[in-house]
């Protein structure tokens, strides 16, 4: 294998390796908040609602709906977190990570493998079968602290160069993809039409989305205000400064590729201009914008344009 074909590997390792852990964080926040959700009567958005819901936000329908199994807590918590054979299962990402990570085994610091191996070894002590509340109320906390773990690992021990930054880099796209479809799920899908804008249910909802992607106590901090459905999309879409909004994940992804076209003598490509591109995009629009244009329209076209902008670090990077 020629030394850029090995680079390749190891870069691909290392973004998926980002991405998985992202992916398994992911699920074990909105696994959690399903739960808090489903507390509630189904006619008001709880029980098969909230879980039916998850699954949208997961993008794991048609995947769900291949089991032939019934939409409940049981069946779908068991499938988002413990399923082996789903192969986007909180399980399955911790697996695939671990594989990543053994793979690009000399390029991570002992305490960052130790914490991905700590995590897969975690969440296999529980098994394949299906979990009670009590067991995947469980799961969820072990598998939360095995990853908070790795990331302050990985922050704390990682050089920042080109190990760093592709895990990094990773990290960024899974969670603006992440962000994105809560935000629409819970949008477009989840509040029952008899519901008004601004009722107890809708408040309920809106702020277990905040709770989801720990920013209740940064919308409070930001706004001062009621929990307001355009506020939460200005945070979660616009708000440089939180860490999981569509902006700010595109202006670190701008800021690892600079670092990375920098220690390749300034060479940019593709990734560059898509990430650049999206930036400039959310940079020069306005939340009234949105929602005038359509709320669903927008984060849909954002996906598609991640998707693309992932592709694209596929073909400069990774291939």
């Amino acid at each position: 294998m020629g030394a850029a074909a090995m680079l390749s590997r190891n870069a691909a390792n290392l973004y998926w390796l980002g991405r998985h852990i992202e992916r398994a964080d992911y699920l074990c926040r909105l696994t959690e908040a399903t739960m808090r959700l489903s507390s509630l009567p189904s006619s008001m958005g709880g029980a098969g609602n909230a879980w039916e819901s998850a699954l949208r936000a997961a993008a794991m329908v048609y995947a769900f709906e291949e089991t032939g199994r019934t939409v409940g807590e049981e069946t779908v918590g068991h499938f988002l977190t413990l399923d082996p054979d789903n192969n986007a299962s909180i399980r399955t990402c911790l697996e695939r990570a671990r594989g990543n990570a053994r793979s690009v085994r000399t390029a991570l610091t002992t305490e960052t493998w130790e914490a991905i191996n700590g995590a897969w070894l975690d969440v296999q002590r529980f098994g394949v079968g299906f979990p009670s509340r009590n067991t995947l109320t469980r799961v969820l906390d072990a598998v939360k602290a095995a990853l908070q773990s790795f990331e302050g690992a990985a922050y704390r021990t990682q050089l920042r160069e080109k190990t760093y930054w592709f895990m990094q880099l990773g990290t960024m796209i899974e969670r603006a993809d992440n962000t994105a479809r809560l935000l629409d799920v819970k949008y477009h899908l989840l509040l029952p039409r008899t519901e008004p804008i601004g009722g107890s249910l809708d408040y309920f909802q809106w702020t277990t989305l905040l709770r989801t992607v720990s920013a209740l106590t940064a919308y409070r901090w930001v706004y001062r205000d009621a929990v307001k459905p355009w506020l939460v999309a200005d945070l979660l879409i616009l708000n440089r400064s939180m860490p999981r909004s569509l902006a700010a994940c595109y202006e670190e992804a701008v800021r690892l590729l600079d670092a990375l076209a920098a220690g390749n003598g300034g060479r940019r490509g593709p990734a560059h201009r898509a990430a650049l591109a999206g930036l400039r995009r959310l940079s020069n629009t306005h939340i009234d914008a949105i929602f005038q244009g359509g709320l669903h329209e927008f984060l849909a076209s954002f996906i598609d344009d991640n998707n693309a902008f992932g592709a694209a670090i596929a073909e400069q990077y990774l291939f």
